[in-house]
């Protein structure tokens, strides 16, 4: 390959890169204007910092997605795996506190199965990961029935504090998502085992050819996602006085949004950390916005999936040759007597 060639892709990369930030953070001061213009209620202080928690739970879940797709699958059992954290994590302490610390290590064993049998099957048996990680997700919501019987429990003191109180005004659960979000920037974009990581999510064949242990890396990427999606259902648990048993329903597809309009790959290639954790913002934003005006659930869901397609078209639709397509059209339209 000659240098030209490995420059221009170079600057492609970091094209990629500003554009998905760029996109989400000029939509998101956009959608915030507009919430002052036609919905004040939803950029009130009350708002924000009520929705902040929330879009933070979101990153981590839209950062344990990214990881998967990278590697061009996906996991469909994110529903599961937020909602047995959830249960877990109120259910064994019953607002017992000495608990808790059992709890999260009960929840995060389970978390590392998950993952390790979706890897399996995915990065070794080769199983379409839609099939296996649906699978993977009536598993774990049959362990969240078993546990829970369908009751929820009240979230203990201690972890209501911590996931649900604030530091110095600031939502505790948006400084835990900081965290995560350096320490997932910082292993993937900053070490040899991310670069190799990535590496391999965008050709798999040419990783195999240098000898990179490709099925490890893809099998690995749903373990660290299984481990994200816990913690996320572990904050939801703090947030949530008493959450439900089945908390992480609404984070199936939004889980994918925010990694598609972040400007990852669907096929797998780079993923864009930050740029996942602003279009969380930004989606949860726009679900505030959507609330105030006082449009029905389903509408909502229905923006949420408006925006996925949005997302998807901005990043995978090739603009420019469809605009080189259309001008030769209009072109030999023309000059046809």
């Amino acid at each position: 390959m000659t240098d030209d060639s490995t420059s221009r892709r170079l600057t492609s990369a970091r094209f990629s890169v500003s554009k998905g930030l760029v996109t989400m953070a000029v939509s998101t001061v956009v959608l915030v204007i507009l919430g002052f213009a036609i919905a004040p209620s939803s950029v009130s202080q009350g708002a924000v910092l009520g929705m902040l928690p929330f879009a933070s739970v979101l990153a981590i879940v839209g950062l344990g997605q990214m990881l998967v797709v990278q590697q061009g699958g996906i996991d469909l059992s994110v529903p599961g795996a937020v909602s047995l954290a959830v249960v877990l994590s109120t259910h064994i302490p019953n607002q017992n506190d000495a608990m808790l610390v059992p709890a999260i290590l009960a929840v995060y064993a389970w978390a590392i199965g998950a993952g390790v049998l979706n890897g399996f099957m995915v990065g070794r048996l080769g199983l379409n990961p839609i099939i296996a990680t649906l699978g993977t997700n009536a598993l774990l919501f049959g362990a969240v029935l078993g546990i829970s019987g369908g009751i929820p429990r009240t979230t203990t003191r201690l972890l209501s504090s911590i996931a649900g109180g604030r530091t110095m005004g600031i939502p505790n659960a948006l400084l835990i998502a900081l965290v995560v979000l350096l320490l997932v920037t910082i292993l993937v974009k900053r070490t040899v085992a991310g670069r190799r990581f990535e590496a391999v999510g965008a050709s798999p064949a040419a990783a195999r050819a240098t000898g990179l242990r490709y099925r490890t890396h893809r099998g690995a990427a749903y373990v660290w996602a299984q481990l994200l999606f816990a913690t996320a259902g572990i904050m939801l648990a703090g947030i949530t006085n008493q959450p439900t048993a089945f908390q992480g329903n609404t984070y199936l597809l939004t889980s994918v949004a925010v990694v598609v309009l972040g400007g990852t790959s669907l096929l797998g290639g780079r993923g864009y950390p930050v740029a996942t954790v602003v279009a969380a913002l930004f989606l949860s934003q726009l679900d505030q916005f959507v609330l105030a005006l006082g449009v029905p659930f389903a509408v909502r869901t229905l923006v949420q999936a408006a925006a996925l397609a949005i997302g998807v078209a901005i990043y995978t639709v090739d603009w420019a040759a469809l605009r080189r397509r259309l001008v030769a059209r209009s072109d030999a339209a023309t000059a046809t007597p």
